[in-house]
């Protein structure tokens, strides 16, 4: 006895806890797995020394010389994938679209460029949106070729921002918040309801009634879907508020989009609540579903930054492919219909979800 505190009582509570642990199969399973699984994968996947970006090009010169420019910028390893294009608009606009990070156009008047050494010799476009995708394009612009020595007044490439000028922090965080609020909020509010429902026994109701599973299941996801668009519709307004954010895309094209990603998180959620039987794992699951979502869909760290086998495993996750609409639409005013690639797997992830959740699912009393 200690001040009043019994340490035999305190052990015997201690050693009631240990035992309950034990029996809990799923907490005692993330006491271990959590920090192998999240240390391993977040410390292979997460690079802010980025490499091997996807680049356009237009070699207006095509001479000998702009070729040796295009092969020293490729082995910088700073860009990988190069892509040909037909014009500095269609740069634009696969800049836009997210099909490409970088753009160079290398002008027609290369040589005499070249020549006189008066000024930049080619033009990089970068999708300044990224801050990192920007200091990384800024390793590019002095780059020695065909025996042009830059110097800090004369670059090789002349850097050309194009959706954040200004470079504020909040044109690229505020819109990627719309799909990592939902996400978190959605699978929360999903995966509690019915694992609530079953704590308070009020399935047991549903066992005399002619519902079935799927009935079940898109009945609880109906309401969350309204408010998954008063979300977005808040925090659209607090960043047009507070923060400035420009709007240059539709917003019928982001709402229609919206639309798409809700019920797919959503059904992350029933998932989640056909596994947990308690409040408290319906929250632990959430969690440890949320984390990897967070830091490998693009939205704190470049995703092509990230191992290729890494980037495989973040196309699953349906935050990984909203960010790309959210802040295309957003920021670079790209349109729906030039991302629908990023529209059938938040398709398909929803039509599989609900599948693999109706089938877990029964009105059973257990």
């Amino acid at each position: 006895m200690i001040s009043g505190v019994s340490i035999s009582r305190v052990w015997a509570i201690a050693v009631k806890e240990v035992r309950h642990l034990r029996r809990d199969r799923l907490t005692g399973g993330m006491i271990a797995g959590i920090p192998v699984v999240m240390t391993i994968l977040f410390g292979y996947a997460i690079n802010n020394d980025v490499r091997g970006l996807s680049a356009g090009v237009v070699d207006e010169a095509n001479t000998s010389a702009s070729r040796q420019l295009i092969a020293a910028t490729r082995a910088s390893q700073v860009v990988d994938r190069l892509s040909a294009a037909d014009s500095p608009w269609e740069l634009e606009q696969l800049l836009a679209n997210n099909e490409i990070s970088i753009g160079i156009h290398i002008p027609a008047d290369f040589e005499r460029r070249l020549a006189l050494g008066q000024r930049p010799l080619a033009q990089l476009l970068v999708d300044d949106s990224d801050p990192i995708i920007l200091g990384a394009a800024r390793g590019l612009v002095n780059l020695s070729v065909a025996g042009f020595q830059p110097t800090e007044s004369l670059t090789t490439f002349e850097l050309l921002p194009m959706f954040n000028p200004e470079r504020r922090s909040a044109v690229f965080i505020v819109p990627g918040l719309c799909g990592v609020i939902l996400t978190l909020t959605m699978v929360l509010f999903t995966s509690i309801a019915i694992v609530k429902e079953r704590e308070r026994g009020n399935l047991e109701l549903l066992i005399t009634t002619p519902v079935t599973s799927l009935e079940l299941m898109v009945g609880k996801i109906a309401p969350y879907i309204v408010i998954g668009y008063i979300q977005v519709t808040l925090i659209l307004l607090l960043g047009v508020w507070l923060f400035d954010l420009p709007l240059r895309g539709s917003m019928v094209e982001l709402y229609l989009a919206v639309g798409f990603f809700v019920p797919s998180v959503l059904t992350l959620g029933l998932i989640i609540s056909t596994i947990a039987t308690t409040q408290f794992q319906a929250f632990q699951l959430t969690f440890v579903t949320f984390l990897p979502q967070l830091l490998l869909s693009g939205f704190m760290f470049p995703f092509e930054g990230m191992p290729k086998a890494v980037q495989y495993f973040a196309e699953i996750f349906p935050l990984t492919h909203f960010l790309r609409i959210v802040r295309g639409i957003v920021i670079r005013d790209a349109h729906l219909a030039a991302l629908t690639d990023e529209l059938w797997p938040l398709l398909l992830f929803f039509v599989t979800g609900m599948i693999f959740a109706t089938l877990r699912f029964s009105k059973r009393l257990d």
